[in-house]
């Protein structure tokens, strides 16, 4: 799985999405982001992160956002500290319910059997603020900022001093912007890349989904074309012009899958631009 080693952080890809999980580690901290998806993955980084755990170094998970895809390997690691946001951590109880369910459905649909139990994360430590730090072990300070609109909690972290930016459902080199809860909250945490480029120095781009980056401009590309996605597209729902709405998604890789996410963006913009109306 790995795709990407580099000193004290690892890039894991999944089958499945080319769905991301990192591992950093340092001389008393590992910390492991959103490990995912079939079983003989999350044991893989089960295994790395706990070689790396020796030692009586302490060990972290920190999820992105809630979307069943990058909680399904909690479990795996139940001696881990967790980090998230305060959004993740008080969802309702059925909320929480319905995720799990989704895990358990999707194991269900391919016979997938794992060796550990299939929980909603318990939150150690709650981020609820942009700006707020986390401070692992001797070497790494966490700077986080909220990112509702994908889904409505979602959390982008700055690693220092290394300075990798973990984006979450954000930014892929894959997808256009997947929009589940609020597209205006979309546009408004895309622009939060200029205050993270401004307020560190951002040395590598981390998606959920698709290729990390080191190249700035390209971060700023991905930005502009998702914030372009987004007004075509409000743009042509407001106006009932379904061939536009239908051609903004000309060239992409995967399309047969992507165009359902593509319709559910309209369905939201629609449902959007009737409550103002």
């Amino acid at each position: 799985m790995i795709k990407l080693r580099k000193g004290a952080w690892t890039l894991f890809e999944s089958a499945l999405y080319k769905t991301t999980s990192t591992v950093i580690q340092t001389e008393d901290a590992v910390l492991i982001v959103d490990p995912c998806w079939l079983p003989h993955e999350v044991e893989e980084i089960r295994r790395y992160a706990g070689d790396m755990a020796l030692n009586g170094k302490r060990k972290y998970v920190l999820f992105t956002h809630s979307d069943f895809d990058h909680i399904i390997g909690y479990g795996a690691f139940p001696d881990a500290e967790v980090i998230a946001s305060a959004a993740f951590a008080d969802k309702s109880e059925a909320a929480k319910q319905k995720i799990v369910e989704q895990i358990l459905a999707f194991d269900d649909d391919y016979y997938l059997e794992r060796n550990y139990e299939i929980a909603y994360p318990a939150v150690t430590h709650r981020v609820e603020r942009d700006g707020q730090l986390l401070q692992l072990g001797t070497d790494l300070r966490l700077t986080f900022y909220l990112s509702p609109g994908h889904n409505d909690d979602g959390l982008f972290t700055v690693v220092e001093p290394l300075g990798l930016l973990l984006a979450g459902d954000y930014w892929s080199d894959l997808e256009f912007p997947y929009i589940y809860h609020s597209s205006t909250l979309y546009e408004e945490t895309i622009g939060k890349l200029d205050t993270m480029l401004t307020a560190h120095e951002v040395k590598r781009l981390i998606p959920g989904h698709g290729s990390s980056t080191a190249d700035i401009g390209e971060m700023k590309r991905r930005q502009t074309a998702d914030f372009a996605y987004i007004a075509a597209l409000r743009g042509a729902v407001g106006s009932g012009d379904q061939e536009t709405i239908d051609a903004l998604i000309d060239g992409c890789r995967f399309p047969r899958n992507m165009r359902k996410f593509h319709k559910g963006n309209q369905e939201l913009m629609e449902r959007e631009l009737r409550a103002k109306s």
